[in-house]
């Protein structure tokens, strides 16, 4: 059976899916917070302190991504000769900063 090629070749460890399912539903709160603050007209530097919050959370889930990302695919490639994951993790590297 052909590998999906939007698929990851080895899966995650349950530890590492449970972590980012944590962060994500944490951050799902956090968001349905700043839209209820939005809401009750709270005061603005609040809102975007939270908006702030949110996205700092987002962007290291997506750190977390990335490790595992280079640690996996990214070596597992280069193992085998081919640097074209590496080049596309820089690339992805460039827009979680």
């Amino acid at each position: 059976m052909e590998q999906c090629p939007h698929c990851k070749k080895d899966p995650r460890s349950e530890e590492l899916i449970n972590n980012l399912q944590t962060r994500l539903k944490k951050i799902s709160g956090q968001i349905s917070g700043v839209s209820n603050m939005l809401n009750e007209n709270r005061y603005c530097k609040d809102i975007l302190i939270q908006i702030a919050a949110v996205e700092a959370a987002l962007k290291e889930v997506g750190y977390i991504l990335l490790k595992d990302h280079l640690l996996s695919c990214v070596s597992d490639d280069i193992k085998q000769g081919d640097f074209s994951s590496l080049e596309e993790a820089i690339e992805i590297s460039k827009r979680l900063s």
